[in-house]
Parts: C-alpha cells; structure tokens; sequence
C-alpha cells in the first residue's frame, strides 16, 4: 500500500486523494489524484531544512477555478492546436478552443481537472504512485478511447521520475506532459529570473501572434533562445528579439539535440541552477522537445502553498513534449497513435543540493 494523506477535496460527488512520496534523503513529494498534479516537491536545504521548489496550490477549489495548470499533467493533447482543428485519416477533427482561438492542453475540461484512479497493484508505499484515467471516445472532441497511465517513482539517487503510458481503440493524437513550475530557492521566495539555464536544444520553433509554430524550426545561434551553455534566464529576456515581444517572454518550443537515430533514448535535456540555494534540477527525457515557459502571465492574482501571491517569472515550466500543434505540421514529429500500439514516454526530474 501506498502512504494516502487522504481526502483533500471534492470535484463534484468525488473525492480527492493526496499520496506523498519521499525517501531517506529528504525528497518529498505530494501528488493529488486530481490531475496527477504535483502539489508541492520538498527539497534538503541547509541546517536540514526542507523547502518546497514547486508552485501550487493549498486547496483544490483553487486547481479548479485559475488556469496556469500548476503541478499537472496536461492532454490528451499538451500544449496548442491551431484553431481546434486537425486532419486525421482524411477528415477533419475539431476540438474546442479554450485560449482564444486555439486549443490548449487538452481543452476546457482536459486531464488536469479529472479524478485518476491510483492503481495499488503498481504502487509502493514511499516510492512509487501510479494513476490511470480513461478518456472515451469523443471525450474533448478527440477520437478514440484512450486508457492512460502516469507513474511517478523515487529512484533512490534524488530523482523522480515520469512515465506515461497510453492505448487506443481507434487512430488519435497523444502528446502528454508534466506542468510543473520550478523555483529552487522556494515557493513564494521572488523571482526565479536569476536561475542559471541550460538546454541541450540548437533550435527551437518560432510562433506567431497565438503562440502557434510558423512551421520554421530556426537555429538559436545568435539569438536569445541559445541556452547551449548556462546563462541566467533574464540575461537576455528584455531583447527586443520579436519573439520575446510575441510571448511577452519565454513561451517556445525548443528542438532536443538527439544523438542521430536515436528517437525515444532517454538523455539530458536541460539543467537548471539556483545559485543562491545550490539547489539543481536536471531533465532527462525520451521526448523531442521542451517547452520552457518563463512564467509570463502570471500576474499576482493567484496565491500560493506559501500564501505569497506570484507575479510574473517568480516560477518557471521546463516541459518535456513533442511539438505544439503538431498535428498540423506534418514535418514535425507525429503525434499519432494507432490501435495495437502503445504510448509511451519518460521524463526523469534529478535534484542535487549543497
């Protein structure tokens, strides 16, 4: 059995569940079955001090009622689709738009707003919490029923690690993600703008006036978007670079330098430094791209674990995925999945510390 924390809310007649993890180094981590979200991630700190480096949320009517996604894993589709709208198998699939023109994250009633199911059989107490959700056909607009699994495990080397897991009865698009924002010197602490970033990415995909990718996947050489080596992310975040202008920051899609035929090989795709803790974070992924967000739109309305209230950079989301909008782009790596094949995709999360 798994530890439970018990019943932390409702959604409709249903309850909430928390689970914790945590190991003897001093991780601890605390996922709701609401969204599979990450409520808060405790990490050593000095004198033996624990301080948790996620935002969130103390109570699930706050999850429900904002939108920065906090700590959730988002789909069935994460990130943008242009208008709502894809082809799929010569027809037209349409979604509904829930950020302006565009679908985002899997709709107005996607992933992050359902119940999961935590599965005892896969779960052990301490290390490891996994959840299923089923998504019926049509669920959202998109086709097929789609069983899903998320997995979170301790590795006992100061890590978490992510897998997803999916199947289908009919042809559909996956791309599922983890939403967490990330400051190592602590929830509700400022800024996370100081923090040293560095992604394994060449390229990455310019947007338009939507956050849609033109389909360009353009070279970070010589732009604000090369993190190839450390740099604090506001070193270079008032450029007058367009792009930055368009997303009101980082908002973008980065392109993972893969070693060659490699698709899906688990490898370091970016670390993050705060200089001020030592608190470090690197990301592995089997993913092709990243989506670091520099927490733009976050604009003091929404109050924190902390009680702080959290204003624009104060957290950051490096989020492991394929594409944005990928279905409409058909140079982009696909987002397809067939009946009889699975889904599956890992993101490991490994901390270090002084």
């Amino acid at each position: 059995m798994i530890v439970r924390d018990g019943v932390v809310g409702t959604l409709g007649n249903n309850p909430v569940r928390c689970i914790t993890l945590g190991d003897d180094e001093g991780i601890r981590a605390r996922i709701l079955t609401l969204g599979a979200i990450v409520q808060s991630l405790e990490l050593p700190g000095a004198g033996g001090s624990t301080t948790n480096v996620v935002l969130g949320y103390d109570t699930v009517d706050a999850y429900l009622k904002t939108g920065p996604y906090f700590g959730a894993v988002v789909g069935r589709y994460a990130n943008r689709i242009a208008g709502g709208v894809f082809q799929l198998d010569g027809r037209a699939v349409e979604l509904p738009c829930n950020n302006g023109p565009n679908h985002l994250h899997g709709g107005p009633d996607g992933f992050n707003r359902r119940i999961w199911t935590i599965d005892e059989s896969r779960s052990i107490e301490n290390q490891t919490a996994s959840m299923t959700l089923v998504s019926d056909d049509g669920d959202q607009g998109y086709p097929g029923r789609l069983d899903v699994r998320v997995t979170y495990s301790l590795d006992g080397n100061n890590a978490i690690v992510i897998d997803y897991e999916a199947t289908t009865d009919r042809p559909t698009i996956v791309n599922l993600s983890q939403h967490s924002y990330f400051n190592l010197a602590g929830e509700g602490s400022g800024s996370a703008m100081g923090h040293l970033l560095q992604m394994n990415a060449g390229a990455f995909t310019p947007v338009d006036e939507h956050l849609i990718p033109t389909g360009e996947i353009a070279s970070v050489e010589d732009t604000p978007f090369d993190f190839r080596t450390p740099k604090p992310i506001d070193q270079d975040l008032r450029s007058a670079h367009p792009q930055l202008h368009i997303a009101r920051g980082y908002d973008h899609n980065f392109v993972i330098d893969r070693p060659t035929n490699s698709p899906g090989q688990l490898i370091r795709v970016a670390h993050l430094l705060d200089p001020s803790s030592g608190r470090s974070l690197t990301v592995e992924s089997t993913e092709p791209g990243i989506q670091f967000y520099s927490g733009n739109f976050l604009d003091g309305s929404d109050v924190g674990t902390s009680g702080q209230s959290y204003r624009q950079g104060d957290g950051i989301a490096l989020e492991t995925q394929h594409f944005p909008d990928s279905p409409n782009h058909p140079a982009f790596p696909s987002t397809i999945l067939e009946p009889g094949d699975r889904y599956h995709s890992k993101t490991v999360w490994r901390f270090a510390w002084d």
